[in-house]
């Protein structure tokens, strides 16, 4: 089960067992991702994920995992590691996993939760536009973010999303 996991440099071979992550396309790049992966009992392997590193976010709620790469988007089980889905072209540039178990995407303008599958999405309304997102940290159910508001580039701001009303607030501007 797995129960942590993070990006990784390229492993020397044997030193893990691993397991390649993939899909046939002639639009895929020649950039690969390692993510350890860390199990219940204590157990390490490597998943190779075609693409470049992006994110990774585990959910121990759901029993998923979904890693992030320039290439794809993918979901895994988190009790056999086992692929359920794919999804290609991400535009995501941030990913996190909600104190609600539910995984939260964001490409530079919008905020989305992932739903029944991935391409089910709900898109997280903002009082702005928002451009650059960049997911901070989480302080208790509320993810602090920073954007800037949309062809506005001087005002930086600090965003809050509320994990259980799935609302964004302005926390207040930043320099």
């Amino acid at each position: 089960m797995i129960k942590k996991a993070e990006i990784v440099n390229q492993p020397y071979a044997g030193e893990f067992e691993e397991r390649i992550y993939d899909n046939e396309s002639p639009w895929n790049s020649a950039s690969w991702t390692w993510i350890k992966f860390i199990g219940s009992e204590y157990n390490e392997w490597i998943g190779q994920f075609r693409g470049s590193p992006g994110k990774v976010a585990v959910s121990e709620i759901n029993c998923e995992t979904l890693v992030l790469t320039s290439d794809y988007i993918f979901r895994l089980d988190n009790i056999c590691g086992d692929l359920i889905e794919f999804d290609d072209q991400p535009q995501y540039q941030n990913l996190t996993t909600s104190p609600t178990g539910g995984f939260i995407l964001a490409d530079y303008y919008n905020i989305d939760k992932i739903e029944k599958t991935l391409k089910e999405k709900i898109s997280i309304s903002s009082p702005i536009e928002m451009d650059m997102i960049k997911f901070k940290k989480w302080n208790n159910r509320k993810l602090e973010f920073t954007c800037d508001e949309f062809t506005n580039w001087n005002r930086h701001l600090v965003m809050e999303l509320d994990a259980d009303k799935l609302t964004i607030k302005i926390k207040n501007e930043h320099e």
